[in-house]
């Protein structure tokens, strides 16, 4: 069933009230994805590769037109405790957060949750320099 008929198919918020049991293929690894080990009643991201599908304005609405590819491109935790990732759609560049499921691919979620510290904006070379210009000793031991 495409997105239009489901959109036809069900009333508006329907998705909001109503667990998701439909399986689907992902975009981007090519798996077969199912509902059934996620830990909740909404299964909206593929638990291997973590990409999802533009499909929502709000949670569960399936209003957005777009119909994108969501690449994973970080993680945050909700005041909870809980993990959420963020998705940023390719094609309209539209944000959006979704709660980490249960059989979510692990070292995935770490690979996004390391990305910042792997990478930063500045040499790592210069810790110690930008340290001492702080006002810091600037030596590392």
């Amino acid at each position: 069933m495409n997105r239009e008929n489901k959109r036809k198919l069900y009333e508006k918020g329907w998705y909001k009230t109503h667990p998701c049991t439909d399986a689907f293929t992902c975009r981007v690894c090519g798996r077969l994805v199912t509902p059934a080990g996620a830990g909740g009643d909404h299964r909206n991201h593929c638990p291997n590769c973590l990409s999802s599908v533009h499909l929502d304005v709000e949670p569960g609405d399936r209003a957005a037109d777009c119909g994108g590819v969501m690449d994973p491109i970080a993680v945050w935790v909700r005041k909870g405790g809980e993990w959420a990732i963020v998705h940023r759609c390719r094609r309209c560049g539209s944000l959006s957060s979704n709660r980490v499921a249960a059989d979510d691919n692990p070292m995935k979620l770490m690979s996004i949750a390391m990305k910042p510290l792997c990478a930063p904006p500045f040499p790592l070379e210069r810790i110690e320099e930008m340290t001492a210009l702080m006002g810091g000793s600037g030596s590392m031991g």
